[in-house]
């Protein structure tokens, strides 16, 4: 449901989205093009998986990685606006975090960031997530795609130009 909401949201505003990822490892992209007619929209992303791919696909600063690690507040806001810039869209979409068992970057399992940077705006939250590996995992894509929903949703909630049955909805995974 959410996705579709999305899609439609920046279908609305003429905005195109990218997804850059890490710990959601594809997830999130896979949750928006499952949606029919999301290609309207999609423009790509990208799974960021191993942190020297940060840097090097979507232009995070490689001394933040090296000061902080992957998984921090300012990586995220980074992986947003690099994602824009190496998928030519006009929204980004972020997630890293640590899904467990084990810690990383001094971070513990279910520490999230997602991040979404808009042309008018851009935000991230840390998302404090209970549960196993999957449902760090699930839970962290639905916390960015609620979060880019709440960024690309006109503050009205009035959407003129767009047409509810472009993307009709779907339950999300």
């Amino acid at each position: 449901m959410t996705a579709s909401r999305l899609l439609a949201a920046a279908a609305a505003r003429g905005w195109t989205l990218g997804v850059a990822e890490s710990l959601t490892g594809g997830l999130v992209t896979a949750s928006l093009v499952s949606v029919p007619g999301a290609s309207r929209v999609v423009r790509g992303g990208v799974v960021a998986y191993a942190t020297d791919l940060k840097a090097g696909l979507l232009g995070v600063d490689a001394d933040l990685l090296a000061e902080r690690g992957a998984v921090d507040e300012a990586v995220a806001a980074q992986m947003a606006a690099g994602v824009r810039v190496a998928t030519g869209a006009d929204v980004g979409l972020a997630t890293t975090g640590v899904a467990g068992p084990e810690p990383q970057d001094g971070q513990a399992p279910g520490v999230v960031f997602v991040a979404v940077s808009t042309p008018v705006a851009s935000e991230v939250h840390r998302l404090d997530l209970d549960g196993d590996r999957s449902q760090v995992i699930g839970d962290a894509a639905r916390g960015v795609l609620e979060l880019a929903l709440l960024l690309v949703s006109e503050p009205s909630g009035e959407n003129h130009d767009s047409d509810p049955t472009m993307f009709p909805e779907v339950t999300d995974k």
